[in-house]
């Protein structure tokens, strides 16, 4: 299926990595311009090569930064069509923490998403473009333990809502992709920290019912290009779980925790 995104621009931030890096490469294998944004440069100069986009290093808790995102991609491209609101960090500020880290956490997961789209409404507007954000299944599910990212991550999915319908006199579609257990760079640095990686690994995958498998980079991907196209072109406000069932069809509070590790 063509999802008619050749020549269209697109900003990617948190690109350079896991579920970022792979939305890039399969933008790109759409025949899209894509702009990576975020903070590891060796990994997204080398994947911006590899896809002949740009990459403009930002550390996106900061305003200028997004401004400098904005006004390279389209200063690069000329346009911009689609904003992929990806980059996110769960560090685990917990109700231990005090409340300045607390807010600083929600600062600095979601202050940047609120920023570009309030930098790039312009020219989507021009080009009828899409919103895709990310979110996490911490969001609906909760995780215990990580009480800024749950917080950014819950207001993530309620501006996908109200930003859909702000937005929709505009012919922008914003919608939210939302993954659960997903094999990525950070997800498996974490197993590799414990005593028994592979226990633990077979212990998530056991509570996912499609396939008792984690959620790859690709599939996430796969349907955040799918929801960016045209081929997309009547679905806003919606947040998509791309999961193997687990966030619905089965709960992670049933599991015995203590087994973990």
């Amino acid at each position: 299926m063509d999802l008619q995104l050749a020549g269209k621009s697109v900003i990617v931030t948190g690109g350079a990595k896991g579920i970022g890096a792979s939305t890039v490469r399969s933008f790109a294998a759409e025949g899209a311009k894509v702009a990576i944004a975020g903070r590891s440069p060796l990994e997204g100069k080398s994947l911006a090569k590899e896809v002949k986009g740009i990459f403009i290093e930002a550390e996106l808790g900061e305003a200028s930064a997004c401004h400098k995102v904005y006004e390279q991609t389209l200063g690069e491209f000329g346009r911009i069509d689609i904003l992929v609101n990806n980059a996110g960090y769960n560090d685990g500020k917990d109700l231990t923490a005090p409340p300045e880290d607390f807010m600083n956490s929600v600062h600095l997961n979601l202050s940047h998403v609120y920023t570009l789209v309030h930098l790039c409404r312009g020219e989507l507007t021009k080009t009828q473009g899409a919103i895709i954000n990310v979110s996490s299944k911490v969001a609906v599910t909760g995780q215990g333990g990580t009480s800024g990212y749950a917080a950014a991550k819950g207001a993530m999915n309620a501006l996908t809502r109200e930003w859909a319908i702000a937005l929709a006199p505009e012919n922008i579609r914003v919608n939210c992709v939302l993954p659960a257990e997903c094999i990525t760079p950070q997800y498996q640095n974490w197993f590799d920290s414990l005593k028994d990686p592979q226990s633990t690994r077979k212990a998530v995958e056991s509570l996912i019912p499609l396939g008792k498998r984690m959620t790859t980079p690709e599939e996430l991907a796969d349907m955040i290009v799918f929801l960016a196209s045209p081929r997309s072109s009547h679905t806003t406000g919606q947040i998509i779980f791309v999961d193997g069932g687990y966030t619905h069809l089965d709960r992670a509070a049933s599991a015995d925790h203590t087994k973990w590790g």
